[in-house]
């Protein structure tokens, strides 16, 4: 139960973490053309490796991670779609705003 709970204090940790990162990036520097300013979004954080299963919740695919304690929407359907079913390594950038994976590249993981 202690374990769950770190799991879950950490993810919410790093997501605070890269807001407040976000928001520290996002301040204009003296532009006044807001044409020229570009928001900050989960596009420009550098991917991470995220490994679980692909399940089916309601009728979207969505990454059950491997301790079961957090699922994440996809935002690459047709991807994931040839993965149901099976345990795999997205390489995704994470929108902690809304818990979805903004899909680089899937992979089968290896079998043990």
């Amino acid at each position: 139960m202690k374990r769950m709970l770190t799991v879950i204090a950490m993810f919410g940790l790093t997501s605070f973490g890269l807001n407040l990162a976000a928001q520290q990036t996002a301040s204009p520097q003296n532009q006044p053309d807001a044409t020229q300013q570009q928001p900050v979004d989960s596009q420009s954080q550098s991917a991470q490796s995220f490994e679980g299963k692909i399940t089916k919740a309601g009728d979207k695919l969505v990454l059950q991670d491997a301790s079961g304690q957090a699922a994440y929407q996809l935002d690459d359907q047709d991807k994931a779609k040839q993965f149901k079913g099976q345990n795999v390594k997205v390489t995704a950038t994470m929108d902690p705003n809304t818990n979805t994976l903004h899909v680089v590249d899937i992979t089968p993981m290896e079998s043990k």
